[in-house]
């Protein structure tokens, strides 16, 4: 199972970015998904999270400007990021800490390889 983030760049303060991330390979279902992020010099934080049954919870400093909503069908998570600040600067890694493989297997603490957002004042 990998997971494949995708949507980062380089946007102008006050601007939108939509980060995606893709599950591929043999999955079942997949638990809680989260997006992280780390900005130079500092430790990973959570940003976001959303359970199998769409329950989202948000950082403080992210709430009401980032969405995280999910796909089940697709095994795909995306994080809706507006009014960008550059203290949101950072590279975006998507998680999942439970997927299951088939009625009896699992796979725990699955990373993306992370996807670079630079927000500019």
């Amino acid at each position: 199972v990998q997971l494949q983030a995708s949507g980062g760049g380089l946007v102008q303060a006050e601007g939108s970015l939509r980060l995606s991330c893709a599950a591929s390979g043999t999955i079942f279902s997949i638990n809680t998904m989260r997006w992280y992020r780390q900005a130079p010099g500092n430790q990973r934080e959570l940003v976001a999270l959303i359970t199998r049954d769409g329950n989202t919870n948000y950082a403080d400093s992210v709430k009401g400007r980032f969405t995280i909503s999910r796909d089940n069908a697709k095994n795909t998570i995306d994080l809706q990021m507006n009014s960008l600040k550059p203290e949101d600067t950072a590279v975006y890694y998507c998680n999942a800490d439970q997927v299951r493989l088939t009625a009896t297997q699992y796979k725990y603490g699955i990373w993306g390889q992370g996807t670079l957002v630079t927000v500019s004042s």
